[in-house]
């Protein structure tokens, strides 16, 4: 978290967002022995109708305070969505800070009793995606939901978890991007600055994608996942907010193909298997490196 700690986020994400903006796009004819990806400082603000001077104040963290009007400029420059153009209006000193956590994040005792009576893989997790608790039909689904793992952590370090997502590189992608959106300003929070840390240093695919700054919420949507047992399943995904932590359902279109493998997977959860599933009772510990 580099650029968080040297205070310059805003200029981090100018810098990072512009590289990802091609002249064609801009409407800018290419040239020849372009040194830099993307578009070139002066471009930026000629386009966005600052000076050069002042977009590179911004950009080298000499000035922290632009308008509104000129982060809207910029917004339409870099090309960026309403999430993103909504991250970059927060990066300003203006804003205030948001009150720290003071408490571990905790799972209503009625988590747990709606997990017990879920017959979907179901589980809770933290802000930094953190497995908090898990149902007998989330470890049917993936070993990996167990309180005490990590969801992150296990895309960019499990090869088990790679295997296990159809489309691993998109997955990848929306789970860093939601992870900075997650962040925020919360920059020295323990976990983040540990989290961040360890997969910084273990994972190039995880430093490549934390450079490109994206920002993304990552709340429903379909995934389709490769099971060591039943075979492919495509599942939609909700993640419902109650407190501190998020619940998060997989589940399947009625009377589909994967309808039908998950209900053989409950079935097989409930049997033999049923003994390796967690209940779910007992909030995890936040893991830590090995």
């Amino acid at each position: 978290m580099r650029d968080e700690e040297s205070g310059n986020r805003l200029g981090s994400y100018l810098r990072a967002r512009r590289e990802l903006v091609s002249p064609a796009q801009a409407g800018l004819p290419p040239g020849g022995n372009r040194r830099v990806p993307g578009l070139r400082r002066e471009e930026v603000a000629l386009l966005a109708g600052i000076s050069p001077d002042y977009y590179l104040r911004l950009e080298r963290g000499r000035d922290t305070n632009p308008s509104p009007q000129v982060l809207e400029s910029l917004a339409r420059v870099l090309q960026l969505d309403d999430i993103e153009r909504t991250y970059l209006l927060g990066l300003t000193a203006a804003r205030p800070r948001a009150p720290r956590r003071k408490r571990p994040e905790h799972v209503p005792a009625r988590l747990h009793e709606l997990l017990a009576h879920l017959q979907i893989p179901a589980f809770v997790e933290g802000r930094a995606f953190d497995v908090l608790a898990s149902n007998a039909m989330a470890l049917a689904l993936s070993p990996r939901l167990r309180p005490g793992e990590n969801r992150l952590r296990s895309l960019f370090l499990d090869p088990e978890e790679q295997a296990f997502q159809r489309d691993w590189t998109k997955a990848a992608a929306d789970f860093v991007a939601a992870l900075r959106t997650t962040i925020g300003d919360d920059t020295d929070n323990p976990r983040f600055v540990e989290l961040v840390g360890e997969l910084a240093l273990s994972s190039q695919p995880f430093r490549t994608l934390w450079a490109r700054h994206d920002v993304r919420r990552l709340d429903g949507g379909t995934a389709t996942v490769n099971h060591p047992v039943v075979g492919e399943l495509r599942l939609h995904r909700d993640k419902l907010p109650v407190d501190d932590v998020i619940l998060v359902v997989y589940y399947p279109d009625k009377d589909s193909d994967s309808d039908e493998k998950l209900r053989l997977l409950t079935a097989l959860a409930q049997s033999g298997s049923a003994g390796a599933a967690h209940d779910g009772r007992t909030d995890a510990p936040h893991p830590k490196a090995p």
